[in-house]
């Protein structure tokens, strides 16, 4: 077994490979003069089963290309099995045509990764559940849950509320719900654009409790902050927020930094890219979790139990 990585996290794949004991495997990802990707392996992979950690993330295009390349540099040396770490899958809002003329990139991006010599992938809190059908490989998906409950428990919040900050993620916050052993809520909302979110009501009763807000990703914030300004409005005690992939620009810090979240609790699946201004933001890691999945695939073994507290 052999893990590499691209330029797009190399943090989180050095704590994998620690957690597995095993050294990363040695890669140069370079430029061009005219901005191309370059790659090289550096040793040998041939009958080695590979996996690539490489979330796309910022700047998704670059990510994904050098993925690609990697994936194609090892599959024409032999590699035995090639397996796409990405703990962070990007394009995937575009997931279906909802309005005329639009592409479906989620679709997209997999076919690409099928063709350019990927085995296997394995991703964690996928935008939507769908996507795994997109894939004609074998996808494990895992969920980053287990992680980000256990820091909640710990907490020991007290009278506790889990809420979704729209309808698309209530399967999540059910979850949640479910290993919290709190109870739930829903905000119902109208996206007016790619930024801008109209929150149109409440369905759950939060007077008194302490909120927990939980997604799979906060870009701008705006689901976040606007289901958080509607929670404190029906009399919400204190309000926190919890998101697989925090892929954080500039407006969503200003926007958190204006809410009513005391805390935003996010894992480490893709680096922190805008600085957080004093916000108080906890990062977990998830390298544990992907390392011994990593290891289960490794052995052809369960992953099922993963996805317990």
């Amino acid at each position: 077994m052999k893990i590499f990585t691209g330029t797009a996290n190399p943090k989180l794949a050095q704590n994998i490979a620690d957690s597995l004991g095993i050294p990363l495997g040695k890669a140069m990802v370079s430029r061009f003069p005219d901005g191309e990707t370059a790659v090289k392996i550096l040793e040998n992979v041939r009958g080695r089963d590979v996996f690539i950690v490489q979330p796309t993330c910022h700047p998704p295009n670059e990510t994904l290309m050098e993925l690609l390349i990697m994936v194609d540099a090892l599959r024409r040396a032999s590699a035995a099995r090639i397996t796409a770490v990405i703990p962070f899958y990007g394009y995937a809002r575009q997931d279906r045509k909802d309005q005329p003329r639009v592409p479906i990139t989620a679709k997209l991006v997999a076919n690409i990764l099928v063709a350019a010599g990927t085995n296997r992938l394995l991703t964690m809190d996928l935008h939507a559940q769908q996507l795994q059908g997109f894939f004609d490989i074998p996808v494990d998906h895992l969920y980053a849950s287990p992680v980000i409950a256990k820091y909640l428990i710990d907490k020991k919040l007290g009278k506790l509320v889990v809420v979704s900050p729209d309808t698309g993620g209530l399967k999540m916050a059910h979850a949640y719900s479910e290993m919290l052993g709190a109870g739930l809520a829903i905000v119902a909302k109208q996206r007016k654009g790619p930024s801008e979110v109209e929150a149109l009501t409440m369905v759950g009763d939060v007077r008194g409790f302490n909120c927990v807000l939980v997604d799979d990703l906060a870009t701008t914030a705006g689901t976040l902050t606007t289901a958080a300004r509607i929670l404190k409005e029906n009399g919400a005690e204190s309000i926190y927020a919890a998101v697989s992939h925090a892929v954080l620009t500039d407006v969503g810090v200003e926007r958190l930094k204006n809410s009513q979240i005391k805390e935003l609790v996010v894992t480490d699946t893709v680096p922190m890219m805008a600085n957080t201004n004093g916000f108080p933001v906890t990062v977990l890691s998830v390298a544990g979790l992907l390392g011994e999945a990593i290891l289960r695939i490794h052995d052809n073994q369960s992953v099922s139990s993963l996805f317990k507290v």
